[in-house]
């Protein structure tokens, strides 16, 4: 019933707001058609002042904000813009007595801005709807009692009581054993996820079959899905190169063709015989109308919006318009492995132990609590929860290392054997010989021992490979785990290249050197230490559901669902995007092209020339909205 009634609302809320846009182009319409009949019929009334009248007011509901528009332009000192173009068109036709004309092309511009309005509103709507899932209200358990309050006044550590179906408003730990959440408003994922005791749950989420209770651990304003929100409202100031092209070519381009106009209608009389000033000036009018690059400055940014939305609609996030161009030229994919490819959820295989060492197990647990790598959950889920009343002074996580802290004195590490010989600790055993991933202990100087973890591939990373590999695109594994557990995995997904016990510094140096050899490169990782990488790339993609927050904000795109096969897809939309975008342009310029030509040489008329300027921006816009539906990626 909810989202019933959500689609109602939004289906009225358009209703409304499309009846408004286009009630001056109806007021203009009626009066213009009355005209046209009235031209017709033989009335002795209809002429002279009254026809003038007459137009004029059906010029008017469509004109002035044109023309309030081209004022405002000029004292921004945008002298030459659309509007001004379409003002000084239609003025003139007035000036030569050609009134139904006129109305005619501001009437036609105006019921395109109408479209194009209602197309920006829609495709900013859509992705909105998509994402702002949160209710405007939560039910919280406060001593024995349930109390509804505003979602924006829960504070930390409230206990949320969720009914079946409801959803959830804020960021929390699940504190019931088990529940079932539906979670594509987020994800774009319709396969239910299971949610167990302890894990985290996101505001939009919607709860299926129980009555649950999570405890708020984020607030309104800084949950996952408020930052997503706040990035996608700014995606669209990020313009792509194209955009900013097209922009910066219409500011040469109008002007120039001002200055033509104004030669078609003067400069004939110096060299036509029968030069009439009113039939050069018809000309040079039609001239100005098929100028306009409306079409170009309008339909190109509703393009890489279209495809901004897709991407949200499938649950990626894409930052801007310039990522998509550069998704779309993308040619080489850097992965990094654990919660990249891999579901980052590792299991203990088997302990090793130096023989009289203390029992550093409690302890190691204790200090893998403080951070949130996929290896602290597996030591977690071994060992059992962290004693509270082990002390522990000055943690410090060493990103592509491990961890390190002070116990009753005594300096305890736990990480890979990296980390061993940065510390200077001595042990007896082969780290190339131990083909998992492996955490090794210390405590006070000494080699206390280790512990293997194995860790599975998710269930589409093959798919996305091979997605990848069929587009064209070069895959190339940068782990920091150790070399042979990276090649292994490479193997089994058919990646070509491999690199592994990569420090953070190292995988930019990768990434660099690709970068020489191979041009554009996007970078896939998901933890604090992938951060550097991601910042570099020429495309940032971070795993946006297990990813830090470090990761996700350095990020360009991001995954909501952590699914690899998003990748393919993103760069997919990219290239729609980018091919749709050109459509435009090449629609756009042939058209106009044509009929600037016969214009010109006084083959077309004000009707041809509104077509070549609405009708191609209709077309453009049109065919911009396409992304937004395409399913297919």
């Amino acid at each position: 019933m909810e989202n019933g009634c959500c689609s109602t609302d939004h289906a009225h809320e358009h209703s409304g707001e499309g009846w408004k846009l286009f009630l001056p182009a109806l007021i203009s319409l009626v009066l213009l058609v009355s005209g046209l009949l009235l031209d017709f019929m033989p009335t002795n009334w209809f002429e002279g002042t009254v026809r003038v009248i007459w137009y004029t007011a059906a010029y008017l509901p469509v004109g002035i904000p044109v023309l309030k528009a081209a004022t405002h332009s000029i004292k921004n000192g945008d002298f030459f813009s659309e509007f001004f173009l379409m003002g000084i068109a239609t003025i003139g036709a007035f000036a030569i007595g050609e009134y139904p004309e006129g109305v005619t092309v501001m009437l036609f511009y105006s019921v395109g801005e109408a479209f194009q309005e209602m197309a920006v509103k829609r495709a900013k709507s859509n992705i909105r709807a998509l994402l702002d899932q949160r209710p405007d209200e939560v039910s919280i358990l406060r001593n024995g009692e349930i109390i509804s309050i505003k979602a924006q006044n829960a504070a930390l550590g409230d206990i949320i009581l969720l009914k079946a179906g409801e959803k959830l408003g804020l960021d929390g730990e699940l504190l019931t054993e088990r529940a079932a959440f539906n979670t594509s408003a987020l994800t774009g994922e319709s396969k239910p996820d299971t949610k167990k005791q302890g894990e985290t749950v996101l505001a939009g989420m919607i709860n299926l079959n129980t009555v649950s209770q999570v405890r708020v651990t984020a607030r309104y304003q800084d949950s996952k899905l408020s930052k997503i929100l706040a990035l996608v409202q700014d995606a669209a100031a990020r313009k792509a190169p194209t955009e900013l092209f097209i922009r910066k070519f219409a500011r040469i381009y109008t002007p120039i063709v001002v200055f033509l106009a104004v030669g078609i209608c003067l400069l004939p009389a110096l060299f036509v015989d029968d030069y009439l000033f009113r039939d050069w000036l018809y000309r040079a009018l039609i001239f100005l109308v098929i100028s306009c690059p409306c079409a170009l400055v309008i339909s190109i940014p509703l393009g890489y919006f279209g495809g901004i939305g897709a991407a949200s609609r499938h649950g990626i996030l894409v930052k801007g318009g310039n990522f998509l161009d550069i998704l779309a030229r993308t040619r080489h994919v850097l992965l990094d492995k654990t919660g990249t490819l891999t579901e980052g959820v590792f299991r203990v295989r088997d302990l090793v132990i130096q023989p009289g060492s203390p029992d550093i197990l409690p302890l190691v647990n204790a200090l893998e609590s403080h951070s949130t790598h996929p290896v602290a959950t597996a030591i977690r889920e071994y060992v059992g929860a962290p004693d509270p009343a082990i002390p522990l002074e000055s943690i410090e996580e060493i990103p592509g290392y491990g961890m390190r802290a002070i116990t009753a004195g005594k300096e305890l590490l736990a990480g890979n054997f990296r980390l061993m010989d940065k510390c200077g600790v001595v042990y007896d055993v082969n780290p190339a010989s131990i083909p998992y991933t492996t955490i090794a202990f210390a405590l006070d100087g000494a080699f206390s021992g280790y512990m293997t973890l194995s860790d599975v591939l998710k269930p589409d990373a093959a798919t996305a490979i091979r997605r990848l590999r069929e587009a064209g695109i070069e895959t190339t594994l940068l782990s920091g785990d150790k070399t042979q557990v990276a090649l292994q995995v490479a193997k089994e997904l058919g990646i070509k290249q491999a690199y592994g016990d990569l420090l953070p510094e190292d995988k930019v140096k990768r990434i660099a050197e690709i970068r020489t050899n191979k041009g554009a490169v996007a970078f896939v990782g998901d933890g604090v230490n992938d951060a550097p990488a991601i910042a570099l790339s020429d495309v940032g993609i971070a795993m946006g559901g297990l990813g830090s927050d470090a990761a996700i904000e350095t990020a360009d795109v991001v995954i909501q669902d952590d699914n690899p096969a998003r990748i393919p897809m993103a760069i997919q939309i990219g290239k729609s995007t980018r091919r749709v975008v050109w459509q435009n342009i090449g629609l756009a310029f042939g058209v106009k092209a044509l009929v600037l030509i016969l214009g010109a040489g006084g083959l077309a008329t004000l009707w041809e020339a509104v077509f070549a300027d609405v009708g191609v921006a209709l077309l453009a816009i049109l065919n911009a909205t396409r992304i937004h539906a395409r399913s297919d990626f």
